[in-house]
C-alpha cells in the first residue's frame, strides 16, 4: 500500500487564513449594510454559513496541502471553485445593497472592497499553484517561464475584477439593469473557470511540465478576456458614457492580443520544425538493420 503524501502544514494554514479572512470581511460589509433588527438576523446567517464552509474547508485544504508537492492540482481546482462560488455570492449581495442605496457615497468602503478582492483572489491562486513547492521543476529557466505564464493569469483576474468593480463604485450615471447583470455574471463565470483551466493545464503537463506548450489558457483568455472586455469597455464608453472605463486595461488587452498571437504562431512553427527534424521510423530501421549477405558479398569483391 502506497503511503499518503506528507501534508504541507504552512500551506494549509496560509490558504485557510486567507480564505476565511476574506469571507469574514465580506460578512462585515453585509452586516454593516443592514439596519435595525435585520442586522442581527444577517449576522447569525453569515456566521452559520462560515462555520459550515469552515467544516468543508478543513478537509479540502488538507487534500490541497497533500498534493502541493506533486504534479497534480485537482483538489486545488475544487478549493478554488468553492471559494469563488461562495465569495462572489456575498459580493453580489453587497453590490445590490450599494445599488439600492445610491445616496450613500461611502467612497472609501467601496474602494476598500475592490482592494480586498484584488488582493485575496490572486493571492489564493498563487498559493494554490505553489511554484516554490514544484521540486520536480529543477531548472531555474523553466520555473521562471512558468511564473511568467502564471503572471498573465493574475493580470487577467485583475482585469475582470476592474470591470466588476465598476458596478459598485460610485458613478454619475448607472448602467441599465440588464447590462449590469450581464457584466456581473460574465465576470463571475470567468473568475470561476479561467483559473481552473490554468490549474488543469498544470496537472495535465505532469512532472515533465513544459511551460511553452501550455497554450490552452492563453488562447482561451484571449477570446474571453482580452477581446471580450475591449468590447465591454468600448460599449460602456460609447453607448452609456461611462467615465470610469479603464483605458489602461484596454491598452493592456490590445497588447496582450498581439503577444499571444505571436506566441501561438511561434509555437506552431516550433512544432512544425520539430516534426521535420525527426527522422522517419523507416530511416532508423534501415540504419540499424544489418546488411544482407548479397550486399556483404558485393562489398568484399
Amino acid at each position: 500500500m502506497v503511503p499518503p503524501p506528507p501534508v504541507s502544514k504552512p500551506h494549509v494554514c496560509l490558504s485557510t487564513v486567507l480564505i476565511m479572512t476574506s469571507l469574514v470581511l465580506m460578512d462585515a460589509y453585509l452586516v454593516e449594510q443592514s439596519q435595525g433588527s435585520r442586522k442581527l438576523g444577517i449576522c447569525v446567517m453569515v456566521a452559520v454559513g462560515d462555520v459550515c464552509f469552515l467544516l468543508v474547508l478543513r478537509y479540502v485544504a488538507i487534500w490541497v496541502g497533500a498534493e502541493v508537492k506533486t504534479a497534480k492540482r485537482g483538489y486545488a481546482m475544487i478549493l478554488w471553485f468553492l471559494y469563488v462560488f461562495v465569495l462572489e455570492i456575498k459580493v453580489y449581495f453587497v453590490y445590490q445593497n450599494y445599488k439600492a442605496d445610491r445616496k450613500s457615497l461611502d467612497l472609501i468602503a467601496r474602494k476598500a472592497l475592490t482592494l480586498l478582492l484584488s488582493i485575496c483572489i490572486p493571492a489564493l491562486y498563487v498559493l494554490l499553484v505553489a511554484t516554490e513547492h514544484m521540486e520536480y521543476v529543477r531548472t531555474f529557466k523553466k520555473k521562471e517561464d512558468l511564473r511568467n505564464r502564471l503572471f498573465w493569469v493574475i493580470v487577467d483576474m485583475l482585469d475582470v475584477l476592474d470591470i466588476q468593480a465598476n458596478l459598485w463604485e460610485p458613478q454619475k450615471k448607472g448602467l441599465p439593469l440588464w447590462a449590469e447583470g450581464i457584466m456581473f455574471f460574465y465576470c463571475y463565470i470567468l473568475l470561476l473557470v479561467l483559473p481552473c483551466v490554468s490549474l488543469c493545464e498544470i496537472s495535465m503537463q505532469g512532472i515533465g511540465i513544459m511551460p511553452h506548450r501550455m497554450m490552452l489558457y492563453p488562447m482561451l483568455s484571449m477570446l474571453t478576456v482580452n477581446i471580450t472586455t475591449i468590447f465591454i469597455r468600448g460599449s460602456n464608453m460609447v453607448f452609456f458614457r461611462d467615465a470610469r472605463v479603464s483605458s489602461i486595461f484596454m491598452g493592456k488587452n490590445m497588447l496582450a492580443i498581439g503577444l499571444k498571437v505571436c506566441t501561438f504562431v511561434q509555437y506552431q512553427r516550433h512544432r512544425h520544425h520539430s516534426a521535420q527534424a525527426q527522422p522517419s521510423p523507416g530511416l532508423h530501421k534501415s540504419r540499424d538493420q544489418p546488411a544482407c549477405p548479397e550486399e556483404l558479398a558485393q562489398d568484399n569483391t
